[in-house]
């Protein structure tokens, strides 16, 4: 399976054998793009650029006392309650230097190199958005490590998780959380694999515009992939290769089954889809409603059906998606998966390795 082959890619290469307690030593490990990459690990000082839910919740909250600079803008500019419920709970987050954001050209390798890190943690769109500044850093002798959760590929989730686990100096924490992933992916894929239904045909979309202008819908990255998982068959594919949105006319022709409207906190616009962190469960149910009031599409078989559901945007790309997983394969094969609650799954997922509690609505249906 493609989880076993990626193990390859985050195993150590050379090692002292040393246990995570130990004091850092120079080991040889490759990322998920496979490059060899030499750092001193545990990590000492480490900037991380994206996925510090993901960092905090493998290494554990003590993993962020190494942390010595990050690009604030994709936690706190994005996920402002996020943002807030971490820095409630740990102010310190508020004093870390920021490094800049790359998608909005922001990214400072002076600022980088002034920290003297140990190690630079990019999401692997941020490695190539860097382009030859990623050089640049290496040139300075600063090791690059380069993990993915944006892909929602299994091996890629399950190579990370390792990955960060060695950098933030807890393994063993790092392998429960890995297999917990493996272990629920894989569970769904069977499930379906085993029943040999028909593949239900599902849209995807990110509701920050409000049902008046049709946004980002998905292909190869994040939900496209996280339906593909939970068996469904994306009516995105054949035209958006990566995001970006559907012609409204072609959404209508391909009929189907099942809607996810993604949404976030966020209140800039009045009627985006509202739903995560400190989100009424009312609110996020009118919010998505008003979805199905969009002209042509009563006649779709997923609202016909009230198979329409909003799905939190902060719950993909991370290690913690398989919730999404979960919940987007019981809305596309209801039958298989009762006994199953992914929305408290991802809940009880904060309680058991993060220091904070998710509150709010992160799924929702009509």
């Amino acid at each position: 399976m493609q989880i076993q082959t990626a193990l390859s890619s985050v195993l150590l290469v050379t090692s002292l054998g040393l246990s995570s307690f130990a004091h850092a030593a120079p080991q040889v490990v490759k990322d998920v793009l496979g490059r060899q990459v030499r750092v001193d690990l545990p990590a000492k000082r480490v900037v991380l650029a994206f996925y510090f839910e993901d960092y905090m919740a493998i290494g554990g909250e003590k993993a962020f006392d190494k942390v010595v600079g990050i690009s604030r803008e994709a936690w706190e500019g994005w996920r402002p309650a996020n943002w807030a419920l971490f820095t409630a709970h740990r102010p310190s987050l508020k004093t870390l230097p920021d490094v800049g954001e790359v998608e909005v050209q922001t990214f400072s390798v002076e600022k980088v190199l002034a920290l003297k890190p140990d190690v630079v943690v990019l999401a692997d769109w941020q490695y190539k958005g860097l382009g030859p500044d990623v050089k640049r850093l290496e040139d300075a002798g600063l090791p690059v490590v380069v993990v993915d959760y944006n892909m929602e590929l299994p091996a890629n989730h399950y190579a990370s998780t390792l990955l960060l686990g060695k950098i933030a100096g807890d393994e063993k924490r790092a392998k429960q959380v890995a297999n917990e992933y493996r272990h629920a992916v894989d569970q769904v894929q069977s499930r379906i694999a085993k029943a040999r239904l028909p593949k239900p045909r599902f849209y995807v979309e990110f509701g920050n515009k409000g049902p008046a202008e049709y946004s980002f819908t998905y292909g190869k990255g994040m939900w496209g992939p996280l339906g593909a998982l939970a068996g469904g068959d994306n009516i995105a594919a054949p035209f958006v290769e990566w995001y970006g949105p559907m012609n409204p006319e072609k959404v209508l022709a391909s009929q189907p089954d099942v809607v996810f409207v993604a949404g976030t906190e966020s209140t800039r616009n009045p009627t985006s889809m509202l739903i995560g962190q400190g989100v009424d469960r009312k609110l996020a149910a009118q919010r998505l409603t008003a979805f199905t009031q969009r002209n042509g599409w009563s006649n779709l078989p997923a609202v016909k059906n009230k198979r329409v559901y909003g799905v939190y945007q902060g719950a993909s790309r991370t290690v913690m998606d398989y919730t999404m997983v979960q919940f987007m394969a019981k809305a596309m094969y209801p039958d298989l998966f009762r006994d199953i609650n992914p929305e408290a799954n991802y809940l009880n997922f904060y309680r058991r390795y993060l220091p904070v509690a998710a509150n709010g609505t992160f799924t929702v249906g009509m």
